[in-house]
């Protein structure tokens, strides 16, 4: 980010503060949970933007809750305004996890992560679902509005395990697509999403 250097003697004799530099990171939308069995962001609805308009998206999950135990939250892409949930995703899955009782590993989990797959892919599992348990997160989306390469995602997560363990949960992948992916949807691999917020940004070019 650029450093602004005002000449004035103090900030009191600033008349205007035009050359402060914008944000390079936009709020698009919020969603909050509440027994639902996914939350959606299609562009062009509800004033929801996923498109060319930026080149990142961000999407940030906060205290993600199942109704379920043990579950997986997961994601799916549209290329038709969320009509169908069925882009073919090849990822990868690892995470490193420390129980409350003192053990722990590092590990490539193999049944996470998918080649070709169509249906939903994990970004985290074994969320618990007592009133503690939760997962918080982060997942970027690149260029999805692009008709020329296909569309990777990086993501990691922290998770309350069942098992009452730290999870740090690691996903990445592609959506095997040139065409523009215009929606996105989260939801868990069993039961709804009983709370939680997802909060969407975009970020700007540098």
């Amino acid at each position: 980010m650029a450093l602004v250097k005002y000449n004035n003697n103090s900030i009191s004799s600033v008349t205007s503060a035009a050359g402060f530099p914008a944000g390079a990171l936009t709020h698009i939308k919020t969603l909050t949970a509440s027994s639902s069995s996914t939350l959606s962001f299609v562009d062009g609805s509800s004033s929801v933007v996923l498109d060319n308009t930026y080149p990142i998206y961000k999407f940030t999950f906060i205290d993600i809750h199942p109704a379920t135990n043990d579950v997986n939250f997961q994601f799916n892409m549209s290329v038709d305004s969320g009509s169908n949930y069925n882009v073919a995703k090849t990822t990868i899955f690892f995470r490193g996890y420390h129980t409350e009782a003192g053990s722990g590993s590092l590990e490539y989990d193999t049944g996470r992560d998918a080649g070709q797959s169509t249906g939903n892919v994990s970004i985290t599992r074994e969320i618990g679902n007592q009133n503690d348990e939760s997962t918080s997160g982060n997942l970027l989306l690149f260029n999805p509005s692009s008709t020329t390469f296909v569309k990777h995602y990086i993501s990691r997560f922290q998770d309350h395990s069942h098992a009452d363990a730290a999870v740090d949960s690691y996903s990445s992948g592609y959506g095997n697509t040139t065409s523009a992916v215009d929606a996105i949807s989260f939801s868990f691999s069993s039961g709804n999403i009983d709370s939680g917020t997802i909060k969407l940004y975009g970020i700007k070019d540098s």
